[in-house]
């Protein structure tokens, strides 16, 4: 099991002394679910890309901006969930944040009749 609160303190010490001011880790993946940590210093930006079929965004320090092509500018702090619009998006860190992106990468297919 690991310990978020540690991986966000490790993490966002990371970005902190990397050149493009941001780490990430995988901490789940179980078939199409994935879930990854991502710290980002003040500034930086993970610029605009797909949506993946379904995903959500938890702040687990700090505070960031998504911003959706149609949805606009959507502010998140720590503590707060957020479904990740099902449009092209952009993330960028208004101060040090670490956030928990959980994500389906396919539709999986039903394999039962009803």
């Amino acid at each position: 099991m690991d310990d978020l609160t540690a991986l966000a303190r490790e993490h966002l010490d990371a970005a902190r002394t990397e050149t493009h001011g941001r780490s990430a880790h995988l901490v789940l993946k179980d078939g199409p679910l994935r879930q990854s940590l991502i710290a980002l210093v003040t500034g930086v930006e993970l610029d605009e890309h797909n949506a993946p079929p379904a995903a959500s965004l938890q702040v687990l320090h700090g505070h960031v901006r998504l911003t959706g092509r149609e949805s606009g500018d959507q502010d998140l702090i720590a503590g707060q969930l957020q479904a990740i619009p099902h449009e092209r998006h952009s993330l960028r860190a208004v101060e040090d944040s670490v956030v928990l992106l959980t994500a389906v990468t396919a539709t999986p297919e039903c394999t039962h009749e009803l």
